[in-house]
C-alpha cells in the first residue's frame, strides 16, 4: 500500500518452529492513531498471542524500549523523509545508527532495518537516494560490528512489477531495472539480505472482481488457475503474486535472492466501492494465509522455500487517511479485543482454535463496508477519551442533534445520566447513532472521537443498547 508513514509493524507469529520448511508469520505495528494502548501493553498483547516478530515504521524510542528483553524480533525503519540526507552524508547515517540502533541493541532484538518504504511510489521522488542510503547505513553497521546481525533491505510495492499475470511473465518496470532494482539486488546479495515485498491480493480482487474468484483470493477451495506460461497450477492469488515477483527476479538473473512479504492483509471494513472488504473475508484471508505459512508449504514456483510474511496490521488505525479500508486492517481493536478470531501460532492450528474459514460456503459475503453481525457478533461504539473535550462535545452535539441519536437516557435524572461525564455521555450517544445506522462503515468515527469495541461498555449501571 502507498507508504504508510511511521505506521506499520509486521509481526511474525512462528512461536513454534515446525521444521526447516515452515515459514514465519509476523505483524506490522502501525501507530497512525490516537487511541492505541501504550507500547508496554502492546508488548504484553504480542506475547499473549504468541507473536514473536514485529515490524515497525520508525525507531520510536518508547516502542523500542518496551520491546527490550521481550524475546520479540524487530524490523525497524528509516523513513523516506531521511533518505536524501542519509544517502548524501555518511556521518548522517552513522549518527542515525548510533541513536536508533546501537543505543537499543542487543536488549531489543533488532533483526533488520527497512530503509524507506515503497520508495518507488513515493510522491517526493526519493528513488535515486535509496541504494546510496542503504549502503551508507550498512557501512555504519560495519563500524559498529553489527552488519552480520542486522540485515538491510527496503519494502517495495507490488506495483513495481510491469507485468504480474500470468505469474510466469512477471517482470519489473523497465525504467526501474537498471537505475535501482539491479543495484539494490546486488547489494542484497553482497550483504546476505533478502528482498522485502508488500503484496495485497485484496487490491487485485477489488479492481477485478468480475474476473477473479473470491475463493481464489481468500485461499478457499477453488478449481485453481493454470499458468499458461509454465503450466503450474495456482490455488491462491497470493501465491500467484509472489511467484510473479520470483519470475521477475529470474528474468534479470537474480534467481538466488530470497524474499519476505513485509505487508499483506485484508480489510475488515470498506467503502461501498471496495468490493470484498468485510470481517468474514478478512478472517478467511489472514487465517488461511497463517495456516499455509505455518504448515510449511512454499509457492508453486519455489515449493521448497518457506514463505515468511508480516500481516498488516496489529491495530485498526483511526487517523490513517484514505478510504475506510485504510483504517480497518487491524487484527485488534485499540481496546486489545480481536476484530475476528484466527490462529496465530501452530498450537492454535493444531488445537483448532479459530474461525472456520477454510471451506467455501453458499452464504454471500457481507456487503462491502458493513460489519457481519452473524459472523462477528455484537459490537458497540464508544468515545475516545484522548480526543479532547472540544472534539467530544462537538461530536456529542452532532449525534444527539442532526444525527438523531436517542439521547433521552443521558438527560438529568434519566437512567444513564450517571456517571455525569462527557466521555460517558458521548459514548452512549455515539453508540445509539452507531446501532441506529446498523453499525455501517464510518458510523463510529466522528472524526477520531470514537471507535468500535466488541465488549459491552461499562459506565456505572447504564446498559448500552444493541442493534438486535
Amino acid at each position: 500500500m502507498a507508504s504508510r508513514p511511521f505506521s506499520l509493524l509486521v509481526l511474525l507469529f512462528s512461536a513454534i518452529v515446525v521444521s526447516d520448511a515452515a515459514g514465519s508469520v509476523g505483524i506490522n505495528y502501525g501507530r497512525v492513531a490516537n487511541n492505541l494502548p501504550s507500547p508496554d501493553k502492546v508488548v504484553q498483547l504480542l506475547k499473549s498471542q504468541g507473536i514473536n516478530k514485529v515490524k515497525l515504521y520508525d525507531t520510536d524510542a518508547t516502542v523500542l524500549t518496551a520491546l527490550a528483553n521481550s524475546g520479540i524480533s524487530v524490523v525497524v525503519a528509516l523513513p523516506n523523509e531521511l533518505l536524501a540526507a542519509t544517502a548524501a552524508d555518511q556521518s548522517a547515517a552513522d549518527n542515525w545508527v548510533q541513536s536508533n540502533i546501537t543505543k537499543f541493541y542487543p536488549q531489543t532484538k533488532i533483526e533488520a532495518i527497512a530503509v524507506g518504504n515503497e520508495v518507488f511510489v513515493d510522491p517526493k521522488n526519493t528513488t535515486n537516494y535509496l541504494v546510496p542510503a542503504m549502503k551508507n547505513i550498512h557501512a555504519s553497521l560495519v563500524k559498529s560490528k553489527l552488519d552480520s546481525a542486522i540485515k538491510i533491505s527496503s519494502p517495495i510495492a507490488f506495483s513495481a512489477l510491469q507485468v504480474s499475470y500470468p505469474s510466469s511473465a512477471g517482470s519489473f518496470k523497465q525504467e526501474l531495472v537498471e537505475p535501482v532494482i539491479k543495484p539494490m539486488l546486488d547489494f542484497l546479495k553482497q550483504t546476505g539480505s533478502y528482498l522485502m515485498v508488500n503484496a495485497y491480493p485484496f487490491f487485485a480482487y477489488a479492481a477485478n472482481s468480475d474476473q477473479i474468484s473470491l475463493d481464489y483470493a481468500l485461499f478457499k477451495n477453488n478449481p485453481g488457475v493454470v499458468d499458461s506460461g509454465n503450466g503450474l497450477k495456482y490455488q491462491s492469488l497470493f501465491e500467484a503474486q509472489i511467484d510473479a515477483v520470483f519470475a521477475a527476479l529470474s528474468a534479470i538473473q537474480y534467481d538466488d535472492v530470497k524474499m519476505v512479504v513485509t505487508e499483506t492483509g485484508w480489510p475488515s471494513m470498506g467503502d461501498e466501492n471496495e468490493i470484498g472488504a468485510g470481517e468474514e473475508n478478512a478472517a478467511a484471508y489472514n487465517g488461511n494465509l497463517v495456516r499455509k505459512v505455518l504448515n510449511g508449504s512454499g509457492s508453486p514456483l519455489r515449493p521448497q522455500d518457506p514463505i515468511n510474511v508480516y500481516l498488516f496490521a496489529l491495530f485498526n488505525e483511526n487517523q490513517k487517511p484514505g478510504p475506510t479500508s485504510e483504517r480497518n486492517y487491524g487484527l485488534f481493536y485499540p481496546n486489545e479485543q480481536k476484530v475476528y478470531n484466527i490462529p496465530l501460532t501452530l498450537e492454535e492450528l493444531q488445537g483448532g482454535e479459530s474461525t472456520p474459514v477454510n471451506t467455501s460456503t453458499s452464504q454471500a459475503p457481507p456487503v462491502a463496508g458493513e460489519v457481519s453481525k452473524t459472523q462477528v457478533g455484537q459490537t458497540w461504539c464508544v468515545a475516545n477519551g484522548k480526543a479532547g473535550e472540544e472534539k467530544l462535545q462537538a461530536a456529542l452535539d452532532y449525534a444527539c442533534g442532526q444525527g438523531e441519536a436517542d439521547c433521552k437516557a443521558i438527560q438529568p435524572g434519566a437512567t444513564c445520566y450517571n456517571p455525569n461525564t462527557l466521555e460517558a455521555h458521548a459514548s452512549y450517544a455515539f453508540n445509539s447513532y452507531y446501532q441506529k445506522n446498523t453499525r455501517a462503515a464510518g458510523t463510529c468515527e466522528f472524526g477520531g472521537a470514537a471507535y468500535v469495541v466488541s465488549q459491552p461498555p461499562a459506565y456505572g449501571n447504564c446498559e448500552f443498547p444493541t442493534g438486535n
